[in-house]
């Protein structure tokens, strides 16, 4: 593949917390990389490490193992100076608009604070930067001096997409940014993302759990659980042919519109609830709910691995 277009490469990354005596695998040896300008989508059940995953690759949280490579050049050493640099290139939007803007501070001065931090404007050309910031996400310039309490949520969540473009990032981690929203504002936030990628050359990393506007959104897509990646491919590939019994059951899950393929599909059911996390189950983490296990899954842990062109899977059935 062509190093010039890819903008961001994660290779073995390891994210554990300490919890009493135990150890918290939330990610656990993760490796893929972004192309420029794609959505790389990133589902899975609540809890498997898609969040934590987003957050240490941007360095919010430090990482256990592993390197994150931006542009061909690793930030896992970069020092607070250099990292603040890095900063103006990779962004992030978060989950809930009602907690993740500061209910003390207008607008103005939510968008405003980092061009502060970025020395990129001041006075007059301030206020003009965050005037163009609201308008490019359909809301009143004129309302930079209102409250978040006065905002819609998905009006809020519009402030945090706005935020994180005031320092002109090439690339943002969208961490489920519709999934606190109403379903009408759904469409209208991730249609408003599209057009601002579109627009400003952006890349997404998006996270979420609905897998069919991670669909409609996507490039690429990756399916975690408990902390590993199991599947990735193109979009398209993923959904017509899913590799992994995980991503299969996942699948089997969304509604189809058309009656007659409804009633005639098989629903995969998993047996079981998710494993905890502190302890896991050896081999493959997905062996004990899944329906193709076999001996070897208890045993050894499954190789990452291109099964198809461009559709990798972690999974004993293709080694």
């Amino acid at each position: 593949m062509d190093n010039r277009d890819t903008l961001i490469e994660v290779r073995n990354l390891k994210k554990f917390f300490s919890i009493g005596d135990n150890t918290l695998k939330a990610v656990n040896d993760i490796s893929f990389e972004i192309k420029r300008g794609e959505t790389l989508g990133v589902v899975g059940e609540s809890g498997c490490g898609k969040s934590t995953a987003g957050r240490t690759l941007l360095r919010l949280y430090d990482a256990t193992g592993g390197d994150v490579l931006f542009e061909g050049k690793s930030i896992m050493n970069l020092n607070n100076q250099e990292m603040k640099a890095m900063r103006r290139n990779m962004q992030m939007i978060f989950q809930d608009p009602y907690a993740s803007l500061n209910p003390r501070m207008t607008v103005g001065d939510i968008i405003g604070e980092a061009l502060d931090i970025h020395g990129l404007a001041t006075g007059q050309k301030r206020k003009e930067r965050i005037q163009e910031l609201l308008s490019l996400v359909s809301l009143n310039p004129e309302h930079m001096n209102r409250f978040p309490h006065e905002f819609s949520g998905g009006q809020r969540q519009r402030i945090g997409i706005a935020r994180a473009l005031a320092v002109e990032p090439k690339f943002i981690v969208c961490d489920e940014p519709i999934s606190a929203l109403d379903v009408s504002v759904q469409a209208q936030v991730v249609n408003l993302l599209e057009q601002l990628q579109e627009k400003m050359g952006l890349t997404y990393m998006f996270i979420a759990h609905d897998l069919s506007m991670v669909k409609y959104i996507s490039d690429r897509v990756a399916v975690m659980y408990l902390g590993k990646m199991v599947e990735l491919a193109e979009s398209d590939a993923l959904y017509e042919k899913p590799l992994h019994p995980y991503t299969q059951a996942l699948l089997s899950a969304i509604p189809i519109p058309d009656p007659e393929v409804e009633r005639n599909r098989e629903r995969i059911v998993l047996q079981g609830d998710v494993p905890s996390p502190m302890n896991p189950p050896s081999g493959c983490h997905f062996r004990t709910r899944c329906p193709k296990a076999m001996p070897e899954c208890a045993a050894s842990v499954p190789v990452w691995k291109e099964v198809e062109p461009g559709h990798f899977a972690a999974c004993h059935l293709y080694n």
